[in-house]
């Protein structure tokens, strides 16, 4: 009986000591778990986070190449007709768009959302001002036209985007 009430406290100390290392090294594992997922989220992101800095950067340039006021005065030519600087707008935004794709990776689904309907509203603008005019009129009638329109409008569309991408990076840091 001596021997069995022995053995039982021998089984219930060694049982003890088992569970207690067995808890102490699944803690430590799930530390050392913890602190390699934090360390691999700190590598990946100062992998990323420069690029994700530039896409925001290319993103507003962008934006800002084809904002109507920067679009049209940095590409006015005053020997062409309405039309024809119609298409020539519509073909820089297309180029300025398609040159920066790309970057929609690098910004959430929203952000580049509000980015092409920026792009989009530039363009129905830009066409509504060409629809105003006939074929008679100049580069100059449309880019007038298209200042008319834009005044008109409280906050443009571009400069809307461009809140929105400012407001994502910040929340980066």
């Amino acid at each position: 009986m001596n021997i069995i009430f022995q053995l039982s406290i021998l089984l219930v100390t060694a049982f003890g000591i088992i569970a207690t290392v067995y808890l102490f090294l699944n803690k430590q594992s799930s530390i050392e778990l913890a602190e390699l997922k934090l360390e691999l989220k700190k590598d990946r992101q100062n992998f990323f986070l420069p690029n994700r800095v530039e896409a925001f950067q290319r993103v507003i340039l962008l934006l800002e190449r084809i904002n109507p006021n920067s679009l049209v005065m940095r590409n006015h030519n005053p020997s062409l007709s309405a039309k024809a600087m119609q298409s020539e707008f519509l073909r820089i935004i297309r180029e300025e768009f398609d040159h920066n794709i790309a970057q929609q990776i690098f910004i959430s689904i929203e952000a580049w959302e509000t980015v092409k309907n920026a792009k989009e509203e530039v363009i129905k603008a830009i066409n509504l001002a060409a629809n105003q005019l006939n074929e008679n009129h100049s580069s100059t009638d449309l880019a007038s036209k298209i200042f008319e329109i834009i005044s008109e409008i409280n906050t443009l569309p571009t400069d809307s985007s461009i809140k929105v991408l400012k407001k994502e990076l910040q929340n980066l840091f």
